[in-house]
């Protein structure tokens, strides 16, 4: 009896007791409070809590901090469990969902930034009548307001992306075939390419004619192409970590969801841009006055 309970014959696992859920979850509330305080703080405002004033942004920082230990603890508690043979075929697949489902909420945050434009860009005369900062003349772009050519930077940024999006499945489909120097030439590539990508991006942002500030046209580009960058970091760190699992051999033809978690979270971040690349830099300048035009 003792033996069964020790080797169990069949594909569910139940994990350890862990911290990491509470750990967190301190971590985000101190970050909500953190970020509240550290508004305040930049508006030179005070933010009392229980007497205390939070008004600085350490508290902020210090809750990011707990939330990347956090991240990097039960992320080496997963890797871990997948070498002791834990991750089954049905492990697996509920992790695959998981995955699945995070990736379905990232599509509706960004759904969320769209539509903000869309009911800005559409409607111009009523996002005027909300707000005099939300001044658009009527038109959209916003009238005698400058605006990034989308064949220049953007569309070099597009190529890139898009060739990022090849060689991470050039990787899978050399890790699938045991092909170990082309996981990791691929994985290096895409890397590179995704570190470019954030170079471009943030020259673009430093010469671009307009503001966050400005109107609303500035606001919610920057906040829809903003955090796509972030995205793009993010990922580009996923798949660094890839690239360190792939040198030190962690993959298997057979067993490597942490990959393909990572090549499904670049390639969504390829497709919300195609989206942006579109929308926002195409069709949402179109009309308007092109920098250095």
């Amino acid at each position: 009896m003792a033996d069964a309970h020790a080797k169990p014959q069949h594909d569910y696992h139940i994990i350890d007791p862990s911290p990491w859920p509470f750990t967190g979850s301190v971590g985000a509330l101190v970050m909500a409070f953190g970020g509240v305080g550290y508004m305040q703080y930049l508006k030179g405002n005070q933010f009392h809590l229980l007497g205390v004033n939070l008004a600085t942004p350490w508290i902020f920082f210090i809750g990011v901090l707990i939330v990347l230990y956090t991240m990097f603890s039960w992320w080496s508690d997963t890797i871990k469990e997948a070498h002791e043979g834990h991750h089954t075929r049905v492990v697996s697949l509920h992790l695959r969902y998981g995955m699945i489902m995070f990736i379905a909420s990232e599509v509706m945050f960004f759904v969320a930034w769209f539509w903000a434009f869309f009911d800005a860009s559409l409607f111009p005369n009523e996002a005027q009548q909300v707000a005099r900062a939300a001044y658009t003349g009527g038109v959209w772009p916003p009238k005698g307001m400058e605006v990034l050519d989308p064949f220049h930077l953007p569309l070099y940024n597009t190529v890139i992306l898009l060739l990022s999006g090849t060689t991470v499945t050039w990787a899978h489909h050399a890790l699938l075939h045991n092909d170990r120097k082309g996981l990791i030439n691929g994985l290096a590539l895409t890397v590179a390419l995704g570190l470019l990508f954030t170079c471009v991006q943030a020259y673009e942002y430093m010469h671009a004619p307009f503001g966050f500030k400005d109107s609303i046209y500035g606001a919610t580009f920057f906040m829809a192409t903003g955090f796509h960058g972030f995205h793009v970091i993010i990922g580009t760190i996923f798949l660094i970590v890839c690239l360190i699992r792939a040198i030190k051999g962690d993959f298997t033809p057979k067993q490597h969801f942490g990959f393909e978690a990572a090549a499904w979270y670049w390639h969504f971040v390829d497709v919300v841009w195609l989206f942006l690349f579109s929308a926002i830099y195409v069709w949402g300048s179109s009309g308007g006055l092109i920098e250095g035009h």
